[in-house]
């Protein structure tokens, strides 16, 4: 059975800062792409990080991340990142997630280089669509108070943009 691209998927180029000497991608930085789509994926939603620390005082924190190394990515590479939701529990989310290698005939003309970037949202099948699976992790994400840090249930306006009924 073939692996979709089910949920968020966001494109990101890769600089001379993500790489090491070799020109890889250093392997810490799949985090933050990852961490990009996450956030990406969460203002896609309507879901604005900083609005929700301001209005109702709470805040996303990383708990715990598992990640796996397929493949390396290379300076210059386009990659297409994706999230979703794997796991809800009532303080915590865990979110699953894949960085892919993008052949350039198969890019989208909003993933060009002098383009606006534009989210997608869907399923594909990665191999018909010219992706290379690179790296896939899955980050927990707890909801606290933040001020103080102390776990707190997620509000239910964010289980509701992200289609979890609580």
């Amino acid at each position: 059975m073939a692996e979709d691209l089910g949920g968020f998927q966001w494109p990101i180029r890769v600089y001379w800062e993500d790489t090491d000497a070799g020109g890889i991608v250093f392997y810490a930085n799949y985090l933050k792409f990852f961490e990009r789509a996450r956030t990406e994926w969460l203002r896609h939603l309507g879901v604005e990080q900083q609005r929700l620390r301001d209005e109702i005082g709470g805040m996303f924190v990383v708990t715990d991340t598992q990640v796996r190394y397929q493949r390396p990515a290379r300076l210059d590479d386009f990659l297409l990142v994706t999230a979703r939701v794997l796991d809800a529990g009532r303080a915590s989310l865990t979110i699953g997630q894949s960085a892919y290698w993008q052949a350039p005939s198969t890019r989208a003309p909003a993933e060009a280089p002098s383009s606006a970037i534009a989210p997608k949202v869907g399923q594909r099948d990665p191999a018909s669509a010219g992706l290379v699976l690179l790296c896939t992790g899955t980050i927990r994400i707890g909801w606290v108070d933040a001020a103080t840090l102390r776990p707190q249930r997620i509000p239910a306006s964010v289980l509701n943009a992200l289609g979890i009924t609580s």
